[in-house]
């Protein structure tokens, strides 16, 4: 059944990415190193496209250095930022980087590993509702789980009330890794969660798992409730929830707001990080498919990169650049718009990929010299972008 379902969207990746000579690729690969595989990838282009140079000028300044693990960003109407803490706390700031409001009011995060508090957003009627959502690493008996919490802010911005849990991923485990773990709202206004593998050999396989909602794109109302039109509603045993199957940590996520397309960037296990196009009850592979290694050397499980009924990705990275969050352009550079930002990790850059037809055909690093882990970015009112770094620093980015 699940063959049958995916076949036109594997057809349709690779028909269209075949040929792609002619679009804007300049210069060699931005990748020298040496690949972690002797993988071949599954098309042309697929992964170190010819290198391209940003012709505009842009600097970058930071404007805080006090932030305490920032690890999502969402600007406010009035273009104040709210930042999320991995720690378990939220602060709104201002363009200018100073801290005007510390909240209270959450449940407990499980800060182990890679959990705490993760994604936040705000929803999109904000100006009337007040609500805000956001995702953590929910603690409990049977060890933690990814969760989904809302709450309205306070008129004096300082708590949030009536804080209710709308979703929870399970299984539940006791480990601290791969949470994935973006949120964003649909045009529609539904949610889209990004939800990890949770690392471990004794639960990585429930990727493929559609009883659960770990290694999934999950696809919920306000309310926690799956969106009518989700692909596995009717299916048996299938977590209704569920929108797109076969991913491993899901850090980053985005919706072109030129199309409306729904986008992933993930992490590989030892190379073989991914971008993807999501398309409804696509499954993306994972564990089964790779163009990674395990950290050991050793392939995953059988080590194939294609399968029958899997959705390749439409580029990776061999080595990593390690993916901690990713957005579309829109800001005052016009070089750059509708380019996927995506910010390394490891890797210690952001990579700006210039999309055409939906394939990449550019890819550039930037601000590779300042050595930061970038973990979150968004776009401000102003048109510049703000970027926050595991050392707890928040930058912006803008036009010179």
């Amino acid at each position: 059944m699940l063959s049958k379902l995916y076949k036109p969207l594997v057809l349709g990746v690779a028909l269209s990415s075949v040929c792609i000579s002619g679009m804007a690729q300049t210069g060699a690969p931005v990748e020298k190193n040496k690949a972690n595989t002797d993988y071949k990838p599954a098309f042309a282009g697929q992964t170190r496209i010819a290198s391209v140079k940003s012709k505009a000028a842009y600097k970058d300044e930071v404007i805080n250095s006090e932030l305490k693990s920032p690890w999502g960003i969402c600007v406010l109407p009035d273009g104040r930022l709210l930042i999320s803490g991995k720690t378990g706390t939220m602060q709104i700031l201002t363009t200018a980087g100073k801290i005007v409001k510390t909240i209270t009011g959450f449940p407990k995060v499980h800060y182990q590993g890679q959990g705490g508090m993760l994604d936040v957003n705000i929803d999109p009627n904000f100006t009337q509702n007040r609500m805000v959502y956001w995702t953590y690493a929910q603690p409990g008996d049977d060890g933690a789980a990814l969760a989904v919490a809302k709450g309205k802010l306070s008129a004096d911005e300082t708590k949030l009330e009536d804080v209710s849990v709308i979703f929870e991923a399970v299984p539940r485990h006791k480990g601290g890794g791969q949470y994935g773990s973006r949120l964003l709202f649909d045009k529609a206004g539904n949610i889209f969660v990004s939800s990890g593998d949770r690392s471990a050999n004794n639960i990585r396989q429930k990727a493929q798992d559609l009883s659960a909602t770990t290694g999934k794109i999950i696809h919920i109302t306000k309310d926690g409730k799956p969106v009518a039109s989700n692909p596995f509603i009717g299916t048996p045993n299938a977590k209704p929830e569920i929108y797109a199957l076969g991913f491993r940590n899901p850090d980053g996520m985005a919706i072109n707001p030129a199309t409306g397309d729904l986008w992933e960037a993930e992490f590989g296990p030892r190379g073989g990080d991914e971008l993807n196009l999501i398309k409804a009850g696509g499954n993306y592979g994972w564990p089964v498919i790779t163009y990674g290694i395990e950290y050991s050397g050793e392939k995953v499980y059988e080590g194939i990169q294609q399968k029958e009924g899997m959705i390749q990705p439409v580029y990776y990275w061999d080595p990593v650049l390690s993916p901690g969050c990713m957005i579309f352009y829109t800001g005052n550079i016009a070089e750059w718009k509708n380019n996927i930002l995506i910010g390394g990790l490891s890797s210690v850059h952001i990579a700006r990929l210039v999309i055409k037809n939906n394939k990449v055909v550019g890819e550039e690093r930037l601000l590779e010299g300042r050595m930061e882990r970038w973990r979150c970015m968004a776009i401000g009112k102003d048109g510049n972008i703000y970027a926050g770094t595991d050392n707890g620093k928040l930058y912006k980015i803008s036009k010179k």
